[in-house]
């Protein structure tokens, strides 16, 4: 039997029962009793607890309310928009597509509920993701729910990840009454393709704006490399009185933790405790991460052992704070604990080990990681991975080997990056190694590499082992394309503002009082120097 009428659950005393069920025991139970209680079939009596199972994030729950949904010989569209929704949260999408074809083969039209997850779902689909998408929007247009905010918001966010901005701006364009949703959708797509200029236009032509509005253009600008406009928006936010949310807390963090503003970074903690948002695996690994980068590195493993449930991320983030404070005997512990407890390694999560070994010369351990990364975690290295290794030899002095791993594992220096060749070249600097950095130079100019730093390291290898023609050549080369090396920068926090400094830069305030002060420095430092002689 098909039932199309549209029924209001929440309206069923049984729901907030339902919401109390916390084991599949309760859930097996609450079903048994439905069973007897009502009629098999009847999907009013089985919508609010197939979509509790469903929707839970539960693998054993869902597990049951796929076999609910196929026991069921009556069903509804709430039952299906639940089990679709079901479909995405588990990441199937195939799965969650195909129950909406069987959704229409049994005849049902789909509702505005329908499309925000389906077309998520097309989100997560892989390499058909457009084509499938676009099919999926068709469906929308014809049901008549292509100017349903939620909808085309779903819409917005899809068309985005696909790098389709102008259809996603047309979309936005021919909706006549615009909500905060279709307005932070717009701003989040242009965030995440990188166009800042346009999703702050947009932002700032927002009638109404709420905390995932600011969200979305602080992510854009963390995800840009500029913490320190992601700081002066939250102090915006903060103006305007919006109470931040989760994930402005985590880019503010962000901002923090590559800044240095330590001072700010422990108000937000503090802030995230009144909250109790820092039960927060997200926004706990963030904090592990500003503290670690703030040198905090006690802080942050207080932090790291009160995340109840540790995901790779905090592992990552831990793992590589200790590294980056320089104990990497622990970060080699942590990565033990993580395999131990049960937590698979990433490729991010290798970065940091290999890293750990490389700063502190530890050949043998980073050797046999790497061999291990693929036989015993089932990681295949990426480029990454080999750049660690060729840094970690070189480092060590290794410089013949590092040649020939590049050559017989990477396949030559064309496979790698400017961090292969600027390890490499920056060791045979380091020990003044001219035949291995001449070979290494002679092949990137063949490649016509314009890497900046690799010229600068081959010009300086040349002119500090008296190869002056040579180091004349690449002069040459480097004026000729106008290569430009990007400028030292330093950070600091000074009563809780961040000043950021470039090599060269007369531009701020006080750069005269700045200078002045120096030179009474330098000038104390020589007469010290002129009394020890």
């Amino acid at each position: 039997m098909i039932r199309k009428g549209v029924i209001n659950y929440q309206s069923n005393p049984l729901v907030s029962f339902f919401k109390k069920c916390r084991t599949l025991n309760q859930l097996k139970q609450i079903h048994a009793h439905l069973l007897k209680s009502h009629l098999p079939g009847n999907p009013f009596a089985f919508g609010p607890l197939l979509s509790l199972a469903a929707t839970s994030n539960n693998p054993s729950f869902f597990s049951h309310a796929c076999l609910i949904f196929q026991n069921l010989s009556h069903r509804n569209i709430f039952i299906y928009n639940s089990m679709i929704r079901g479909y995405v949260l588990s990441q199937a999408p195939v799965r969650a597509i195909l129950c909406y074809l069987n959704m229409l083969n049994y005849g049902f039209s789909a509702n505005n509920y329908t499309f925000p997850p389906l077309i998520k779902a097309c989100n997560i689909l892989g390499s058909t993701a457009k084509l499938i998408g676009c099919l999926v929007h068709a469906h929308v247009v014809t049901s008549g729910f292509d100017e349903d905010p939620f909808v085309v918001s779903a819409l917005i966010e899809f068309y985005s990840l696909n790098y389709d901005m102008g259809t996603a701006r047309t979309l936005f364009d021919r909706i006549p009454k615009r909500d905060v949703v279709l307005w932070t959708a717009m701003v989040d797509g242009y965030g995440k393709m990188g166009d800042i200029e346009n999703a702050r236009t947009l932002f700032e032509e927002m009638p109404d704006r709420n905390a995932i509005s600011w969200s979305a253009i602080m992510a854009a600008y963390s995800r840009a490399g500029d913490f320190k406009e992601v700081l002066c928006l939250f102090r915006r936010m903060q103006e305007a009185g919006i109470k931040p949310n989760e994930s402005v807390l985590v880019s503010i963090l962000t901002a923090c933790a590559n800044l240095g503003a330590l001072a700010q970074g422990l108000w937000i903690h503090s802030y995230a405790k009144l909250c109790s948002f820092d039960s927060n695996t997200i926004l706990a690994t963030a904090l592990v991460d500003m503290y670690s980068k703030c040198g905090c590195v006690d802080s942050a493993l207080s932090t790291f052992h009160g995340i109840p449930s540790k995901d790779a991320g905090a592992w990552n983030a831990m793992i590589s704070g200790v590294a980056m404070n320089g104990d990497a005997r622990k970060s080699l512990e942590l990565f033990n604990d993580m395999v131990s407890n049960g937590t698979q390694p990433t490729e991010t999560t290798f970065v940091a080990v290999l890293t750990a070994c490389t700063h502190a010369r530890l050949v043998k351990e980073g050797l046999k990681l790497f061999e291990q990364m693929s036989s015993n975690y089932g990681v295949e290295p990426q480029l990454e991975h080999y750049g660690c290794l060729v840094d970690l030899m070189a480092r060590a002095g290794m410089l013949t080997e590092a040649e020939k791993f590049i050559e017989e594992k990477m396949g030559g220096l064309g496979r790698g990056d400017a961090n292969v060749w600027g390890a490499l070249l920056g060791a045979c600097r380091t020990y003044g190694n001219i035949e291995v950095g001449n070979r290494v130079w002679r092949k990137l100019a063949d490649m016509g590499v314009a890497d900046c730093g690799s010229h600068v390291l081959s010009y300086n290898l040349y002119k500090e082992s008296g190869w002056d023609m040579e180091a004349k050549r690449v002069r040459r080369l480097i004026s000729e394309a106008g290569m430009k090396k990007k400028p030292g920068c330093s950070i600091i926090e000074v009563n809780g503002t961040v000043e950021v400094f470039l090599a060269g830069d007369l531009s701020h305030s006080q750069a005269p009082d700045i200078c002045r002060t120096l030179d009474f420095l330098f000038n104390i430092g020589s007469l010290d120097n002129y009394n020890g002689a």
